[in-house]
């Protein structure tokens, strides 16, 4: 299929290039003394995690630890309440730590153990990316360290929890708003003096090359899964794939399974509070290009073109930019990218666990409102959305901050 002039037959051999660019987005902007650590990682990523050894015991810890495949789940009273258009789920809730995180940091991890690495450093927002390399880290036995924003950490006290239990050091994050954006900020400053020895494991598809490739790459097995589950299921493609997008991993995940077919493809931003800078997330959406955290990409900036301070109700989604090929397939317009705002989110985070059992994280709610208006909208067909995640992590802050509805 030809879209804009790209390709996607041949997409993933050509994207990202040699230099890590999605077009004119990715890269690696970085200070020299990185540059060594991050063609390093290149280097064992395109020799060693493409050995039939590396890929052999992935494929192993996959369906042994992680219990993959995860199943699809048709949402029949969901559904019927909708009208003609029928939804199902792909429930990435169910993998082991409760969301997809943990698809790419087995894999890093792995990656590491095979480097001779004795330590992994992370960031984390909602807490699901640092469970799963806590939960990593514990499997191989690496040391590991968790860098948390001092809000997140109150707002995903559970979380932070698990990581403990789990062997990580949380390190919490009290400069700036203390979120998402400081969290990395920190971890990149302490990979920048322990590089020889460990390694940065990013939880999302941004960063310098070749993180934003590897991330999708671990990421595409959603994907995979999801394509052939569907096709078995009902005998055909959905007619729409539905991700919420923060740095944008689960959503490359599942995207990457079906960008060469006839599927409409949407990705779902927080709008937060709303459309004033300041009250949403929405980089996509409001953004414009720009460099921050070692990528080139689409960002929202404050008046003097650094990166804007952010919010949603969704920790994992906080972020002012998203991944650059995100912002490549957007220009592109083959992934159409719009918004939910708080309300919508929260709306659908009860309507999903009192019609079908299934408690989603908050950030997960965001494409599972986005799937309930656009199956308003159609008149018939089927919308595949990404549950990216289990509630468990939310419940406290939602029940203190919403109440039972």
């Amino acid at each position: 299929m030809n879209f804009n002039g790209v390709e996607f037959d041949t997409y993933f051999k050509n994207f990202p290039d040699d230099n890590g660019y999605f077009g004119k987005y990715g890269g690696a902007y970085i200070p020299d003394d990185l540059k060594k650590a991050m063609d390093e990682i290149t280097d064992a990523y395109f020799t060693i995690a493409k050995s039939s050894k590396f890929i052999g015991e992935l494929r192993r810890i996959r369906r042994d630890f992680q219990g993959r495949p995860t199943p699809i789940s048709y949402l029949e009273r969901l559904s019927g309440s909708l009208g003609n258009v029928q939804l199902y789920v792909k429930r990435e809730d169910l993998n082991h730590s409760g969301a997809h995180k943990l698809n790419h940091c087995m894999g890093e991890a792995l990656l590491a153990k095979y480097m001779g690495k004795k330590k992994v450093i992370a960031e984390t927002g909602a807490g699901q990316h640092g469970v799963a390399l806590a939960t990593a880290a514990a499997y191989f036995g690496l040391e590991c360290d968790i860098y948390m924003g001092a809000v997140d950490i109150k707002k995903q006290a559970p979380n932070v929890a698990r990581m403990k239990i789990l062997g990580a050091n949380v390190v919490e994050v009290t400069h700036g708003l203390a979120t998402l954006k400081e969290a990395v900020d920190a971890a990149f400053e302490a990979y920048t003096k322990e590089y020889k020895d460990c390694i940065y494991c990013i939880g999302s598809v941004v960063g310098p090359h070749p993180f934003p490739m590897m991330v999708r790459d671990f990421q595409s097995v959603v994907g995979i899964e999801a394509r052939e589950q569907f096709l078995e299921m009902t005998g055909e493609l959905p007619d729409a794939v539905v991700a919420c997008v923060g740095g944008g991993s689960n959503a490359m995940g599942m995207f990457s399974g079906f960008l060469n077919d006839p599927v409409d493809i949407y990705g779902v931003e927080p709008l937060g509070r709303g459309p004033k800078m300041g009250d949403h997330a929405a980089s996509l959406t409001y953004g414009t290009e720009g460099v921050m955290h070692g990528f080139n990409s689409i960002m929202l900036k404050d008046e003097n073109g650094e990166p804007a301070p952010v919010y949603s109700v969704a920790s994992g989604l906080d972020y002012p930019s998203s991944g650059p090929e995100h912002a490549f397939l957007h220009d592109l317009g083959r992934v159409k990218y719009d918004v939910v705002d708080d309300e919508e989110t929260i709306d659908a985070f009860f309507t999903l666990s009192r019609m079908e059992g299934i408690i989603p994280a908050i950030e997960s709610s965001h494409a599972v409102a986005y799937a309930i208006k656009l199956a308003k909208q159609m008149k018939k067909g089927s919308i595949l959305i990404n549950l990216s995640g289990r509630g468990d992590k939310d419940m406290d802050y939602i029940i203190e901050k919403y109440g039972i509805r």
